[in-house]
């Protein structure tokens, strides 16, 4: 799940190739909360607030929730493989990965989150954390099934 459409046709393009390689392993869908209307009085607070409620209103009772924050943990790619592996197993409902918005999540997304993973220290705009993210888990998933697509 992510925030907001992507405005470069180049990105929405990578994510698009990885989306149908990702779902040749397991169902996957990449749900986008809509963009919220601002106006120069628009607090990032607020912006937080809004977009926090549509996010919960996604998430069903038995979801797993990991946010894709600065301030997650760090994992290899093998890593990653290995918890995707092991919870697709444990999780009652759904794995859902929350990308937020440009000013991050509101407190009551934080407070529902069961985990949160950081692709890097460093910042990146949320589109390219969709791609980042959806290369990320086909990866993991070509390392589950012994691809060679991860070279160590």
């Amino acid at each position: 799940m992510a925030v907001g459409k992507i405005t470069a046709k180049n990105l929405q393009t990578g994510i698009d190739d990885y989306t149908e390689r990702i779902k040749r392993f397991m169902p996957f869908e990449l749900r986008i909360i809509p963009d919220i209307r601002t106006s120069k009085k628009t607090t990032a607070i607020a912006q937080k607030e809004t977009e926090g409620a549509a996010i919960l209103s996604q998430i069903q009772p038995g979801d797993f929730v990991i946010l894709l924050d600065e301030r997650g943990k760090e994992l290899t790619s093998r890593q990653f493989a290995e918890m995707i592996e092991k919870k697709s197993h444990e999780v009652a409902k759904s794995l859902v990965f929350i990308i937020g918005g440009p000013y991050g999540f509101s407190p009551d997304v934080y407070a529902r989150a069961n985990a949160m993973l950081s692709l890097s220290k460093m910042t990146f705009p949320h589109e390219l954390i969709r791609l980042f993210f959806t290369e990320q888990l086909y990866r993991a998933m070509t390392i589950s099934h012994n691809l060679p697509y991860h070279h160590d």
